[in-house]
């Protein structure tokens, strides 16, 4: 029996680009991220239950050990530019959660892996671009958990997802653990002709790793850049690293629970329950 009744999910979802679901996007069509936004918008609704809080690991934050949000009221980091001024005054004022950020930093320190709880750090737009659409009214409270790049400035794949599975046992206690990135994320090849065919293969590939029994599926998301175009989809893997904190808390295989082909780039959003 979980304390909330029904045990949570964790998710890997698509951020978008900068604040693209809240004002006019001009780099390319209009409605390159209308798809995106609609899943986002009935994502709650799939959910067993509603969240007693929130676990966030966004692409947007990496320090030399893992670092949980410990603040009460966290404020907002508009960590993009060059966009509408407006993007810069929007709020999204979801409480923080200091009992729940030290229950984090707990958990990863019984495994080993060092923590410690940051009570300045607000919520990047990985955090709040995405989640103000699928909880508009703010009223749950959100942890942040940065990612770890470790002495020697890399993001380990196993890290992350030994990470996963030592936080694995909030989803009993009514906390959605959410991975905030993208799938494929080189700005470069946005828009480009031969990106489309290069961004499904590494797609393909990436989803059908996702599927695949738990510890066969972390033994091919630890070589993620041995896939079909990886280093094409990732020249820098901040982006796809949540995704293995949010597979390693998920014993079941995962499943693929959206996809869109923004910019002419394959992207997916996964779930284990």
């Amino acid at each position: 029996m979980t304390l909330s009744g029904k045990r949570q999910p964790s998710l890997f979802i698509p951020h978008g680009g900068g604040p693209c679901f809240f004002m006019d996007w001009t780099w390319g069509p209009p409605d390159t991220w209308d798809g995106t936004k609609r899943f986002l918008e009935r994502l709650a609704g799939t959910l067993p239950e509603r969240p007693r809080a929130l676990l966030v690991v966004s692409g947007h934050w990496e320090e030399p050990v893992f670092k949980i949000g410990s603040g009460q009221h966290p404020q907002l980091i508009f960590d993009y530019y060059g966009f509408p001024d407006h993007t810069y005054k929007l709020t999204w004022p979801a409480p923080g959660d200091p009992v729940l950020a030290q229950r984090v930093k707990g958990l990863l320190e019984d495994v080993a892996l060092p923590a410690a709880l940051d009570p300045v750090r607000g919520y990047d737009h990985g955090v709040f671009v995405p989640l103000k659409v699928v909880f508009p009214d703010a009223d749950i409270p959100v942890v942040t958990l940065s990612l770890s790049a470790g002495p020697a400035g890399q993001l380990d794949p196993g890290v992350h997802l030994e990470a996963g599975r030592a936080l694995a046992p909030l989803r009993d206690e009514g906390v959605l653990i959410v991975g905030s990135g993208m799938s494929f994320h080189n700005l470069r090849a946005y828009m480009r002709p031969a990106t489309r065919e290069l961004a499904r293969e590494f797609d393909t590939w990436l989803t059908r790793a996702v599927g695949s029994p738990a510890q066969q599926r972390d033994e091919l998301l630890k070589k993620w850049d041995e896939a079909p175009h990886a280093r094409f989809a990732h020249p820098g893997e901040e982006h796809l690293i949540p995704l293995m904190v949010a597979a390693g808390a998920g014993g079941a295989p995962g499943k693929q629970i959206f996809s869109d082909e923004p910019m002419d780039a394959a992207i997916s959003a996964y779930r284990f329950d």
